[in-house]
């Protein structure tokens, strides 16, 4: 745990917070620093994400007592970070179950945002020996990997599930653990989406320069060299799948996240191959393999944003892998072999 999110001198920390007397528990500010705020602009776009992460255990915010509520989330930073700057001026404890790393949602899908890390938690923590109050706070997307009977005959601990957002616990606590049915509704709004597009299209990035590294051994031997205009013909196709497609999401026939992707990279395609020219006499076999190629790469790296999305589930996820993938790999792999044809074999000028 760095410094800059908790206070380290458990002492001077009891000085400061009056009341707090836990020399042993490290008391959390409210208040993100410049370090914090890069950290979570360098995960945005990918850097160090997996090992984004804090010590599990108990930590206080405030000045709690036995009676303080307790909330109990994820190890990833990130969620930590987004759920405590919104705990100012509240007294509560933190209970960080180990998710390596994970957070909450995805977590609670995996098992380790569930049942027994929690159980767990609680013993090591040794929380019933400092609070009373016998209630645990979850965050409602976590809902799905706790058994709340199970916790509560093994523990003592009674669970309860908070909002959605943290930006609504405070009010939540203050209504006496009430959620309106605003704070229970999952959103997934256009803001929503963009925050976890640069993560997407660096990951593509990233991929893309093996593509780039074949191309330039193709060149070695081409007849027509791979160059600008196909560069941004792919670069299209990538922007499209990993930031047009998330943005436009809900406004996108169909349901299927790869078939969002093909569409909007068909269009973005034919679109391309229009301007470039590519549609005249002698590039008909570079047309037909690129319409093939492109659109399923946009296919794939919208597929790929399943995973950052509320609107699927793991059972709708898998469905949609089995039968996508063999889709476009077949699809991307003719287009492909057409494409070198043209270039290899066949030749031409732009």
């Amino acid at each position: 745990m760095s410094k800059d999110c908790c206070c380290s001198g458990e002492l001077d920390c009891s000085a400061e917070r009056g009341e707090f007397r836990e020399t042993n528990i490290p008391v959390v500010s409210t208040t993100l620093s410049a370090r914090d705020i890069f950290g979570v602009l360098k995960v945005r776009f990918g850097i160090g994400r997996m090992d984004y992460k804090i010590e599990p255990g108990l930590y206080a915010v405030g000045n709690p007592d036995d009676n303080s509520p307790v909330l109990v989330s994820a190890n990833y930073k990130l969620t930590f970070d987004a759920l405590r700057k919104e705990l100012s001026s509240l007294d509560c404890w933190l209970l960080i179950l180990d998710t390596k790393g994970v957070n909450v949602w995805c977590a609670a899908g995996k098992g380790t945002f569930g049942t027994e890390e929690l159980i767990n938690r609680i013993e090591k923590t040794g929380l019933s020996e400092i609070v009373t109050n016998r209630k645990l706070i979850l965050p409602q997307l976590g809902a799905s990997g706790v058994n709340f009977n199970e916790v509560a005959r093994r523990s003592g601990f009674s669970v309860m599930f908070g909002t959605v957002r943290a930006s609504d616990i405070k009010q939540f606590i203050a209504d006496g653990f009430k959620a309106t049915p605003e704070m229970r509704t999952v959103k997934f709004t256009t803001r929503d989406r963009f925050v976890l597009t640069p993560v997407e299209l660096v990951s593509a990035a990233k991929n893309s320069l093996f593509v780039l590294g074949v191309l330039f051994l193709v060149n070695l031997f081409a007849a027509r060299q791979f160059g600008v205009y196909d560069f941004i013909a792919y670069a299209g196709v990538v922007l499209t799948g990993t930031v047009l497609t998330p943005l436009l999401l809900p406004v996108i026939p169909g349901k299927a996240f790869s078939w969002k992707g093909w569409l909007l990279g068909l269009l973005w395609s034919i679109f391309a191959l229009w301007r470039f020219g590519w549609f005249a006499q002698g590039f008909g076999i570079l047309a037909a393999g690129y319409l093939l190629l492109l659109p399923s790469v946009s296919a794939y790296l919208a597929m790929n944003f399943t995973g950052s999305s509320t609107y699927t589930s793991p059972s709708g996820v898998l469905k949609e892998m089995r039968i996508a993938l063999p889709l476009i790999i077949g699809s991307a792999g003719v287009g492909a072999i057409l494409v070198l044809i043209q270039t290899l074999i066949i030749g031409g000028a732009i």
